[in-house]
């Protein structure tokens, strides 16, 4: 992909159009690596993804990574997105040059009929079998030469996870004619009739008679896999048994990546107070940014261990069935399973998860799962967990096989999911009895996770983690340090600095609010910048504690510090208060975008705060009893 040639002035715009689970975000990675920017269209929280391929004659190609469509016929805003671009009527994007339709190779005729749509809109166009070599293997046979003359379109080959899969598509892009787009013909576009989508759906099996072969037995192997994943029984143990797993595993492959920061952090701040005079400046550095954005960076291995599980079920095609599994036991709760899908990635984040319920049709559907996205614990919650965890649940084995520390961490993820569908359950009796929409989706091929795609889709995840500490996290940190030093303590002081500081009035005069629940000042100072992102929490206790231990090394040692400050019961409280705390501002900005009013975004706040502190007020004084306080 490197030139020798001078580059073409004016870059060709190609965009790759293709149903979801065809193979086409991998095959953009592949001729894009890392010359793309991720954003998203303008006015919608629809992800683009833009990268730019230079070709071996020089060729300078912007490529579009347009969102997944079954059909020109737009039934959610993804697809609308993507239709609106290939006609030419979405405003600010220009027409594409080409289009290049990614179909998979191994599921062929549910693909070809948004090929067929696309054809008639007279663009200059290919066909990309994608996932080519997994069609051989399954003894699928495709006749290119018939397909191309039945299409009136080339067809080449790709394989989007291997790294030369691209190699003919690259060839075809430096030797493709020059635009003949019939841009009236897509300006002209209306949606079909139902005629017209029969007719459509007949070609698709006329072409598949002439162009293809199956063996009978193609799907043998997955119908055998999927008795036993999607059985009503053993499925749900099994997706129990994953999620187990899972959160075993955040604990328990993460020690030693962990303990080597620890320790690197606990280097840095110890050779900072050694080289260093005292003062504002090695108070800023160590117990400023050490203490604070050093302390959140510990967890990344755990943040990056949660991503590798929920890739990896991705891309082996699992999600999908684990959303029609669950889909009749979300709807005794109002909701179908088409929501699971969403739910999930607010594991990872709330704000990709509300995003992701624009592929619900229903409105109500959509926005109680929007309402209930952020029930999932995220990964800006594991920091907090993994640091309370650590400090209060002993390291040992139950059973002889389990991680205890990855017990509790389960029942928190569990909860979480628990109260979600108790909400949505109250949401469907105050909606009344409106019947969710039925769940019709697809279900690909089992295949082998790509170790590529997961490398680049956990390099992905560790950049926007490290901004977040290297941006949001180290300006709050920086100015929760200065709000703890300034003013200084007056003469005669005899406490810690930071009691007479900004900061330190501040958590005094909102313990009086928190102190029911059994948090003391420094937990409402830390909760103050978590309102902008929840790991901070970790960052800004780093940064109080270092302040009030009269110049004590904590940046790498909060767990030992908490574990003798608070008791048991203020460490339940607070748990619990993160399985519902209240969403960082990001989040709330996106429901807003999502659904078009502040009105829900302030409802969302409103009922987080209220259920995290009704049950942190629970929790702690059941602990209080139990605990003989």
């Amino acid at each position: 992909m490197t030139a020798a040639a001078i580059p073409v002035a004016g870059p060709l715009r190609v965009a790759l159009l293709g149903n979801p689970n065809c193979g086409k975000t991998a095959l953009f990675n592949l001729l894009t690596g890392s010359r793309q920017k991720v954003a998203n269209y303008a006015g919608v929280t629809v992800e683009r993804k833009e990268g730019q391929v230079l070709t071996a004659s020089g060729q300078r190609v912007m490529v579009l990574d347009l969102p997944g469509a079954y059909s020109l016929n737009a039934l959610s805003a993804d697809e609308a997105v993507t239709r609106d671009i290939v006609i030419g009527r979405r405003p600010g994007e220009p027409l594409p040059d080409r289009l290049v339709c990614v179909a998979d190779a191994t599921n062929l005729q549910l693909n070809l009929r948004l090929v067929l749509e696309a054809r008639a809109l007279g663009l200059p166009m290919v066909l990309a079998l994608n996932m080519s070599d997994a069609a051989r293997r399954a003894g699928i046979v495709i006749d290119r030469e018939a397909l191309s003359r039945e299409l009136g379109m080339p067809v080449l080959e790709t394989v989007g996870v291997r790294h030369d899969g691209a190699r003919e598509l690259l060839h075809f892009l430096d030797d493709w004619p020059a635009p003949g787009t019939n841009a009236a013909s897509a300006a002209a576009w209306q949606a079909p009739t139902f005629e017209q989508v029969m007719d459509t759906q007949l070609e698709v099996r006329r072409i598949m008679r002439l162009a293809v072969q199956a063996p009978p037995d193609s799907l043998h192997s997955d119908d055998l896999i999927d008795r036993v994943v999607l059985h009503p029984l053993w499925g749900m143990i099994l997706l129990a048994v994953i999620l187990f797993l899972m959160f075993q595993a955040v604990f328990s492959w993460a020690t030693l990546p962990m303990e080597a920061i620890k320790s690197a952090v606990e280097w840095l701040s110890s050779l900072l107070r050694s080289h260093m005079p005292e003062g504002v400046l090695q108070s800023l550095l160590a117990d400023g940014i050490l203490a604070g954005a050093g302390g959140v960076l510990v967890f990344l291995p755990q943040i990056l261990i949660l991503f590798l599980f929920i890739l990896a079920l991705e891309d082996s095609g699992y999600l999908p069935r684990a959303a029609f599994l669950l889909d009749r036991m979300m709807g005794s709760v109002g909701l179908s399973g088409r929501s699971f899908i969403p739910l999930l990635s607010s594991f990872a984040c709330a704000i990709p998860g509300v995003m992701a319920t624009r592929t619900i049709t229903h409105w109500r559907d959509r926005l109680v799962t929007i309402m209930i996205a952020p029930l999932m614990t995220c990964s800006a919650r594991l920091p907090v967990y993994a640091l309370l965890i650590g400090a209060f649940i002993p390291e040992r084995t139950v059973a002889g096989i389990f991680n205890l520390q990855g017990l509790v961490m389960f029942a928190l993820y569990a909860g979480g999911i628990v109260s979600a569908m108790a909400v949505a359950a109250v949401f469907k009796l105050w909606r009344g009895h409106a019947r969710p929409t039925p769940l019709i989706m697809e279900l690909p091929a089992y295949r082998v996770p790509s170790l590529r795609q997961l490398a680049m889709g956990l390099h992905e995840r560790a950049v926007i983690f490290l901004k977040r500490v290297g941006g949001i996290i180290l300006a709050l940190t920086v100015i929760l340090w200065f709000l703890s030093t300034f003013p200084a303590p007056p003469e005669g002081a005899v406490g810690p600095a930071i009691e007479y500081s900004l900061a330190g009035r501040l958590g005094h005069a909102l313990q009086v609010v928190f102190a029911p629940i059994g948090f003391n000042w420094q937990i409402a100072i830390a909760l103050v910048p978590g309102l902008a992102a929840r790991e901070v929490a970790v960052g800004a206790l780093g940064t109080v504690y270092a302040l009030s231990a009269t110049g004590a090394d904590v940046a790498s040692a909060l767990g030992p510090v908490i574990a003798q400050s608070w008791s048991m019961a203020t460490a339940l409280s607070l748990l619990v208060w993160y399985v519902f705390a209240p969403q960082c501002i990001s989040t709330l900005v996106t429901v807003r975008r999502e659904t078009n009013s502040w009105r829900y975004a302030f409802f969302m706040a409103g009922y987080m705060f209220a259920l995290a502190y009704g049950a942190s007020w629970i929790t702690y004084r059941l602990a209080l009893v139990w605990g003989g306080a």
